[in-house]
């Protein structure tokens, strides 16, 4: 696998837009488009909170029924959220509006939106925002670039990564953008990303990838513990890098699952790292684990708990904080036998050994904390087995930001 420039439109046939259509904003470009010159085979994983988006319900009627998919329209500003019928009819209207713009069916058009909840789409600017992209539209990596900067809310950079890897004699680009800063914690945040890929392969196998990826990246995320009604990533591949079919567990397989599991770490941790108000990314490793499950249940703990992301926030190695968190997971280890580390750029220190605290260094820790990233590393000395989630420090910033978010 080899990291290239570009994300949405580095695949072979794939074209993207922006423009500034006025929905909320009025400063910056609020509407994406992503399209492809053939129909997609199309994966997609979305939020499992109970209050589903209007795209997020439009979408799973697309991929459900195993469509094929040919446009991406996105909007920031407004998330379509909790608006009822209207609002699940501008889904079918901004789709017929992007069908008959592009000469494609409305039902091969999927809708993804961000922003305030609750509030009604303005339902015509949205459709002359579909055909000015629709007319702008080229696959120039600086237009997929430009994708990914429109769907942003409170984001502070686009979030985008390509890679190409060999399949048979062919070479197969994938390539993503995503946006999230707030309400992200994902369990498929407002979170988003689409991915798109040229290769050769079928849906259920493209699902599989994508549903068992998901599980060890996005999910492996959170700024605020809060899940969107509105997180939604899609998985579409054109073939048209004309490899042999890629089936699952091949090595071929192997190889495509690695990449995309390459691009979609990165944006995860590109969201995790810019949570709203964040200084820091900050990762947590536990080893030593039993199996992944107990793995995964550690890490996240540590990344979601307030006390320690305001701990990183300050620069202060209150150890006490990390091992609390672990202990409340729910799952099992002997808090007598846990190895604790800081580490970044910075340097490595240990803080506990076998659950006792040992001399070190405030300076030093202070110094190691102080990095843009910061990684936690627990060994809890049970088994092989390990797992990584990412979040990031918790700031003023957050309550500036979602104080008056609606205005």
């Amino acid at each position: 696998m080899e990291i290239i420039t570009g994300g949405v439109t580095a695949a072979e046939g794939f074209e993207a837009a922006s423009t500034a259509a006025g929905i909320k904003y009025q400063d910056r470009t609020d509407m994406a488009l992503v399209y492809s010159k053939e129909p997609c085979v199309a994966a997609g994983t979305f939020t499992t909170n109970v209050v589903k988006a209007a795209p997020v319900q439009w979408d799973r009627q697309v991929i459900d029924g195993k469509g094929k998919v040919q446009a991406v329209v996105v909007n920031s500003g407004i998330a379509n959220a909790c608006t009822g019928k209207e609002g699940l009819g501008y889904c079918e209207e901004t789709a017929r509006a992007a069908g008959e713009a592009l000469g494609i069916a409305p039902e091969s058009v999927v809708i993804g939106s961000t922003g305030v909840i609750g509030m009604q789409l303005p339902i015509e600017k949205v459709k002359a925002g579909v055909r000015v992209l629709a007319e702008k539209k080229n696959g120039s990596l600086d237009n997929g670039t430009d994708a990914a900067r429109a769907i942003m809310t409170t984001d502070t950079c686009e979030k985008e990564l390509a890679a190409i890897i060999k399949v048979g004699e062919k070479t197969v680009t994938i390539g993503g953008m995503a946006k999230g800063s707030g309400m992200i914690h994902p369990n498929m945040c407002t979170m988003l990303a689409f991915i798109t890929t040229d290769a050769v392969i079928g849906q259920e196998t493209l699902q599989k990838a994508l549903s068992e990826d998901v599980q060890d990246t996005y999910n492996m995320i959170s700024v605020d513990g809060d899940t969107s009604t509105n997180d939604t990533v899609l998985l579409l591949a054109n073939g048209l890098a004309g490899n042999p079919e890629i089936r699952y567990g091949t090595p071929e397989y192997e190889t495509f699952a690695g990449a995309l599991h390459a691009i979609n770490e990165y944006l995860a941790k590109k969201i995790a790292g810019d949570g709203e108000g964040a200084t820091a990314l900050l990762e947590a490793r536990v080893e030593g684990c039993e199996n992944r499950e107990q793995a995964k249940t550690l890490a996240k703990s540590i990344v979601c708990s307030n006390l320690t992301k305001t701990a990183i926030a300050g620069h202060d190695a209150n150890w006490g904080r990390i091992l609390c968190a672990m202990g409340y997971s729910g799952a099992q280890f002997d808090p007598e036998n846990v190895d604790l580390f800081f580490e970044s750029k910075a340097g490595k220190i240990q803080i506990i050994e076998n659950g006792t605290a040992l001399p070190y260094s405030e300076a030093e820790a202070a110094k190691i904390l102080s990095q843009p990233e910061v990684t936690v590393i627990a060994d809890v000395k049970m088994g092989e087995a390990g797992a990584a989630a990412w979040g990031c420090d918790l700031t003023h910033g957050y309550i500036d930001i979602n104080a008056d978010y609606r205005s």
